[in-house]
């Protein structure tokens, strides 16, 4: 069961009910997440303000959602799983392309470079040392990509931590995890 309240655009305050009447607009629906995220609308402009500025980088869709299968996996969270498989579907990923982001790799050289980074990331909470910031550099990311890289795992971070202390319901077809990763 939910911890927070899942509000709607009818019982929501005037913020909160434009906000979701966006999400219901741009979605044609609006999932348990934003309706949980809605009880605090500063935090849930805010995440949305930052997802639609980085939709507008340099790493591209695809990658946007490989990363995101990826912080869910690390950080557990059934429903971010849930959620972006869909998304990854909708971006292009084939189910290789899936299982492989889901696992911290891809086909390409730089998407791997780019999970590998985002793989330590969230592992190390930030904390990487100087080779592995080198073999990201070397496999070819440049400095817009390994900062957008960052941003997008923050983000994820926020919504797998937020999903899971709120224990969002998954209102989408469930996803089971895989078996916890080893380093």
């Amino acid at each position: 069961m939910a911890r927070l309240r899942l509000l709607d655009a009818e019982t929501a305050e005037p913020k909160a009910r434009m906000l979701l009447e966006k999400i219901q607009a741009a979605r044609g629906r609006t999932m348990n997440i934003f309706r949980a995220m809605a009880n605090s609308p500063s935090a849930m402009q805010g995440f949305l303000s930052f997802k639609a500025a980085l939709g507008n980088g340099v790493i591209g869709e695809a990658l946007e959602e490989k990363i995101a299968l990826l912080a869910a996996e690390l950080n557990r969270c059934e429903y971010c799983v849930a959620a972006h498989m869909p998304a990854a579907r909708k971006a292009g990923l084939d189910d290789q392309a899936i299982s492989q982001a889901r696992a911290g790799t891809a086909s390409d050289k730089i998407e791997a470079a780019a999970l590998r980074l985002a793989g330590l990331m969230i592992r190390h909470h930030g904390h990487i040392g100087d080779e592995e910031f080198a073999a990201a550099r070397a496999a070819g990311l440049s400095d817009a990509q390994i900062t957008e890289i960052v941003a997008h795992v923050a983000l994820n971070i926020f919504t797998n931590y937020f999903n899971d202390v709120a224990k969002v319901e998954i209102d989408f077809p469930q996803v089971p995890l895989n078996p916890p990763m080893k380093e």
